[in-house]
């Protein structure tokens, strides 16, 4: 329960950043060009709303539903469908009488504001903490797979030498360069020899069905105990400090990856530990918990493993934030391009708020926090730009399509396109939320 209510803290707290500031990049456009902003509301809210104060022309609010926010633009056919207002005489200073140049930067407002938050957020991120990661010829150990990973191919100390001809520095990022880019190729070196293990969209779907993310190949290290919990098994085992695992039930076992999946076949059942301490082999039996863990804090991986640090000045670490902006981005439109794949059919993974509360961290911590709304940002940004009528896009699209033109879409045509895309929002909404609760259930 702990658990849930961090994750669902942090979860409010980056959408509630992340809606302001959107919702600011309209207002603040909107101002710019002297049009009337008659509401700003973080969260939605029907028929109540839980706070609002009137500064000036404009009435700032809080809603109860929180599922995105709003400003309401003099003039405008938006979600709040203001037919009446659309009936009166044009004003000087509604949306609609603007010049379509303006009208088209109030609309990338928010889109805007959205690109630079995520910029912000990993230029300062970077500067604060800079880099750190895993070399890829530093992986003395070699890769753990799990059972996706050995369908595909890999196996247990693989080496990776390159994806599709290319090697990558950051161990971190091939996973997501044998997803993402839809690599079709991976060589890895085995037993002194170098192995090519082709990889189709078959394997993709596999990984992505699996709902494994990235860990169809990790990092390999040695199972050493660094802190034992109180009441745990790994107490009725009298494990200690700097003891590494080496078998259970007598089956060779002395990786992390390997240990786990070796003790979620037994668990609630009698189990042999065999740890190395001291030079000498030491073995004990209990019965395992339910949930196949020992209760132990196990020793980091970058304490057997050499990491490569960067460190950035404040003007050094405004390049790279914008490259990793650029990267997020990138990387994100090729993930969704996933979701229209015949054949790894993404679209059955689509998930809703659950599945995004559950990518934040189970423990507060504010520099995984920061990081994961950035990466938000970006995404948002991104979907907000798509040509759906009702999303930012799709106002931007009938505001080029006037540009170009020279004709300007009538009242009505837009009234219908704003139902439409209201309508197909809802559909996704559903759809995406519907698909997390099937996970939960299965």
């Amino acid at each position: 329960m702990n658990e849930v209510l961090i994750k669902g803290g942090q979860l409010l707290l980056s959408l509630s950043i992340l809606i302001l500031l959107h919702e600011m990049g309209h207002f603040i456009a909107a101002r710019m060009f002297k049009v009337r902003v008659e509401k700003f509301y973080l969260f939605f809210n029907p028929w109540f709303t839980l706070f609002k104060i009137r500064r000036g022309e404009t009435e700032y609010g809080l809603g109860w539903l929180p599922l995105g926010g709003y400003v309401k633009i003099s003039g405008m056919i938006d979600e709040s469908m203001d037919k009446e207002q659309m009936k009166l005489p044009p004003q000087p200073w509604e949306f609609r009488t603007k010049p379509a140049w303006q009208r088209l930067i109030i609309m990338l407002g928010g889109i805007i504001m959205n690109v630079l938050l995520g910029i912000f957020i990993y230029w300062m991120i970077l500067y604060a903490s800079g880099e750190q990661y895993f070399p890829t010829q530093n992986l003395k150990y070699g890769i753990s797979t799990n059972d996706v990973g050995r369908e595909i191919g890999f196996r247990d100390g693989d080496q990776i030498v390159s994806v599709d001809g290319s090697s990558i520095e950051n161990f971190n990022k091939i996973p997501a360069a044998i997803i993402i880019d839809m690599a079709k190729n991976v060589t890895v070196l085995r037993d002194g020899n170098e192995v090519n293990i082709p990889i189709d969209d078959a394997d993709l779907k596999k990984v992505i069905d699996s709902r494994s993310g990235t860990d169809f190949i990790s990092i390999r290290f040695p199972f050493m105990v660094n802190e034992v919990m109180p009441g745990s098994t790994a107490k009725d085992l009298k494990l200690q400090q700097h003891d590494i695992v080496i078998a259970v039930n007598n089956e060779p076992a002395m990786y992390y990856q390997e240990v786990r999946e070796k003790l979620q076949k037994y668990k609630g059942q009698d189990v042999s530990i065999t740890v190395w301490r001291d030079h000498h082999a030491f073995t004990s039996t209990t019965k395992l918990a339910s949930d196949g863990l020992l209760g132990v804090k196990i020793v980091p991986p970058d304490k057997f493993i050499t990491t490569k640090e960067i460190k950035y000045s404040l003007l050094s670490s405004f390049p790279a934030g914008l490259n990793k902006a650029w990267q997020t981005l990138s990387g994100y439109v090729k993930q969704f391009a996933l979701i229209f794949s015949p054949t790894v059919q993404g679209y059955k993974h689509v998930g809703g708020f659950i599945s995004i509360a559950n990518a934040f961290d189970p423990t507060w911590d504010w520099g995984a926090f920061w990081a994961f709304t950035g990466f938000l940002s970006i995404a948002l940004a991104f979907m907000n730009l798509l040509p759906i009528p009702a999303l930012d896009g799709g106002h931007v699209l009938f505001t080029l399509v006037e540009m170009l033109t020279r004709r300007k879409p009538s009242e009505k045509f837009l009234e219908y396109a704003q139902v439409a895309g209201m309508m197909i929002l809802l559909a996704l909404i559903v759809y995406a939320n519907g698909n997390d609760i099937l996970h939960l259930f299965r």
